[in-house]
């Protein structure tokens, strides 16, 4: 049987070639100190996809509880704990039990959820034990083969991005149903994503490509999420908590409320390469959009069908594309003008600048900025990835040669990128909302290169609080809608950082981590393993078990941890006194 590749596979399929099969995608918890604010687009994007070739999707989301108990106060857990595995047990259980069993099982994939991918494999496996069970996402494009030696329960490894290839496991785990394993690997059907045998069952693993044309695709089947088999409101609780700002415990801020929000994606991948990044499950540096039109169409859906007030477009970066920024702003101008549709984004403090060297040495502007248009079609919040306002760390992390290109200015003694000076200040004049995210302890970096984004916090607080009465609440406002929190810098595996000298020689000392001597990549031993389990999305600093951090700055290790302790307390002025 001839191959054919993902991006052409579901021109092969009629529009019932998947009725009957059935297909249960799990949501694994993430980031338990924060409120669950984000529904699950990745899942529920393949849910739509798999319906449209009559499959029976359904989604369980074990991210959604927070459970308020004596647990949960004992930890300091203000929103309340996660599920035990316990607990998501009984609820996957009673799941099946009403679904029946299912053909194929598939776990969310970010790299941070190894620990539960593992316990639901367990899980599903004795639950369901016909059913293909797979991973897919971030942790399966990083780890791919080696995933099913970490967790042996797997049936399948799914790297990459999962539109089209979802169509292909689907029919697969439909066919060895159908046929036996045996005879649908004799007559081709399998190929070529059959991988092994172990303990008598077959292991796939499957590539991932770009959906050609992002514009055909469904929107996430945000109505599979309408309530959990026990009647509780999974949706509405989505739609009921903020995307972004102070309460939702993410690193964001806002001087604006979002009682009614959602979220969603108009882009994959992104065409820039900082080095602390991993985006593999989305399209790494290839970046592919949606249309204009498409966008506005969707924004329009959620607006009337589940009356949002806010629309997240979780993008890493949209506002690469001028020109589809004006295109969504002559679509959505006449809606945003009342302000009953507002959105907000992520995007780069030099898009935000618009700035371009000329030949005499300085900079000129462009003739229309990316941030009114932006506002013109109802943005109000752009969150940026600052990272740093040091010289040398932006260098360091790879984002120099566009933030630097500007040259530099100095404002109360300290030296900062005029691009993300005017690109918070254009921000602020076009009426959105900007918030800046910040990394500290990066690979190199000193106490003067911290202080420098510390301060950089400190002037934004003075920009937005221009001509404010101090001490009145609109000035108290303004003050907290600055986000005042630092990331760790954390290696993630599959980045240009993971591989820093630094990095690697910390990973050794502390983790015990091996590296091969040619192509720099760790060996996939019980070391590794145990370094990928203490991974989170960097809210955390990371020590061993005797308690060293894995401190990759410049600072000695009692400093680094020091300032770690001072900027979770707030104490930024402390910080920039030492």
């Amino acid at each position: 049987m001839n191959f054919v590749a993902p991006t052409s596979f579901p021109d092969t399929l009629g529009p019932s070639a998947l009725k009957g099969v059935k297909v249960l995608l799990i949501n694994m918890p993430i980031r338990e100190q924060a409120r669950p604010n984000n529904p699950p687009v990745g899942p529920a994007l393949l849910a739509g996809r798999l319906r449209e070739y009559g499959a029976e999707p359904n989604i369980v989301d074990l991210n959604i509880y927070r459970i308020q108990d004596e647990e949960a106060a004992r930890r300091g857990l203000e929103f309340g704990r996660s599920l035990t595995f316990a607990e998501a047990r009984a609820l996957l259980a009673r799941t099946l039990d009403k679904i029946g069993p299912q053909h194929v099982i598939g776990l969310s994939g970010l790299i941070t959820t190894l620990t539960w991918q593992t316990e639901v494999a367990k899980i599903i496996r004795d639950l369901d034990p016909d059913a293909m069970l797979v991973s897919g996402g971030g942790l399966a494009t990083q780890f791919r083969t080696t995933l099913l030696d970490w967790i042996p329960e797997l049936d399948a490894v799914s790297h990459s991005e999962g539109d089209d290839v979802i169509l292909k496991m689907a029919l697969d785990a439909k066919t060895i149903r159908d046929l036996g394993f045996d005879r649908a690997n004799k007559s081709g059907r399998l190929a070529p994503y059959f991988h092994d045998t172990r303990n008598g069952r077959p292991r796939f693993f499957y590539q991932g490509y770009r959906t050609a044309d992002l514009d055909v695709l469904p929107w996430p089947a945000y109505d599979l999420l309408k309530e959990d088999v026990d009647g509780f409101p999974v949706l509405e609780t989505y739609l009921n908590t903020p995307v972004w700002g102070g309460s939702a415990k993410n690193s964001s801020a806002t001087s604006f409320d979002m009682p009614r929000s959602i979220s969603t994606i108009s882009s994959r991948g992104c065409p820039f390469a900082c080095k602390f990044c991993f985006r593999g499950g989305q399209g790494e540096r290839n970046y592919g959009v949606r249309s204009a039109q498409n966008i506005a169409d969707e924004f329009l859906h959620y607006r009337d069908c589940y009356g949002v007030e806010f629309i997240a477009l979780l993008d890493d970066n949209f506002m690469v594309s001028p020109k589809r920024i004006t295109e969504l702003a002559d679509i959505l101008e006449p809606y945003a003008r009342d302000g009953k549709l507002q959105w907000g984004t992520h995007g780069r403090l030099d898009e935000a600048a618009d700035l371009r060297p000329d030949r005499n040495g300085g900079y000129k502007k462009a003739d229309v900025r990316r941030v009114d248009e932006m506002a013109r079609a109802g943005c109000v919040y752009i969150g940026f990835g600052a990272e740093s306002a040091s010289a040398r760390t932006l260098d360091a992390m790879g984002k120099g040669g566009f933030m630097l290109s500007n040259g530099i200015t100095k404002i109360n003694g300290y030296e900062f990128p005029l691009t993300m000076v005017e690109g918070i200040r254009n921000t602020y004049a076009s009426g959105i909302h900007g918030n800046c995210t910040w990394i500290m302890g990066y690979p190199g970096e000193t106490l003067p290169d911290l202080q420098t984004s510390v301060a950089f916090i400190r002037w934004q607080e003075e920009e937005i609080s221009k001509g404010l009465t101090p001490g009145s609440d609109e000035h108290k406002r303004a003050l907290a809608s600055i986000n005042k929190a630092l990331f760790t810098a954390t290696a993630y595996p599959g980045t240009e950082m993971f591989q820093a000298p630094k990095v690697m020689a910390s990973l050794e000392q502390v983790f015990g981590l091996t590296f091969d001597a040619k192509t720099k990549q760790p060996v996939p031993d019980e070391n590794y393993r145990k370094y990928v389990l203490e991974l989170n999305d960097a809210s955390k600093m990371i020590a061993n078990s005797d308690g060293r951090p894995l401190n990759y700055s410049d600072m000695p290790d009692d400093q680094f941890v020091e300032v770690r302790s001072m900027l979770d307390a707030g104490k930024l002025d402390e910080v920039l006194s030492l």
